[in-house]
Parts: C-alpha cells; structure tokens; sequence
C-alpha cells in the first residue's frame, strides 16, 4: 500500500480543455473526472496513472487511456491551485 499525504488542492479547467472535455466519449470523460478527484485529493503528483510525468517544474501530464491524455500545470503553491490546461488526443497534447 502506497502511502499518500492528504492535501486540498483547488484545480480549475481550463476553457478550451473544458470543452475538448465535452467531446470525449463517456467513458474517457469518467476516467478524466477521476484524475480531477485525484487532483483535488492529492495533489500535482500522480504517479499511480499511467505514463505520468513531471514535464517541468509546476507542469505534469499523464494518460487517460491509450488515445488521450491530461496536462496540468500548479498554479500556487501557497494556495494551492492546479489548473488543467489540456485533455484530449495524445497526438496533440503540448508535451
């Protein structure tokens, strides 16, 4: 059992990443609100998704499934704020 620190994070949707959001199929868009959980419950880290990784200092991205992914970037630290700044195909995910 992996151990993890509880913190309340605040994390925001991007506009743009709401919307691809809204295309997805259902079942991804489940898989999407479940990283959201994650997110607020946990934290930026995510090691437990698949192929999540640290792409600079305040930015991480990881699979939703095969054909889609997440980026988010820590907005405060302080305040803790998250916000998702992409989520669909892999193809054109900004990493």
């Amino acid at each position: 059992m992996i151990y993890r620190k509880y913190v309340d994070w605040k994390v925001r949707v991007h506009k743009k990443a709401a919307k691809r959001a809204e295309k997805m199929p259902l079942n991804v868009r489940v898989i999407f609100g479940a990283l959201i959980r994650d997110l607020v419950q946990y934290g930026p880290a995510q090691p437990e998704w698949p192929n999540y990784s640290k792409l600079t200092h305040a930015r991480f991205h990881c699979h939703l499934n095969y054909s889609y992914a997440a980026v988010w970037e820590v907005v405060d630290n302080e305040v803790r704020i998250l916000e998702v700044t992409y989520v669909g195909s892999r193809e054109d995910a900004p990493y």
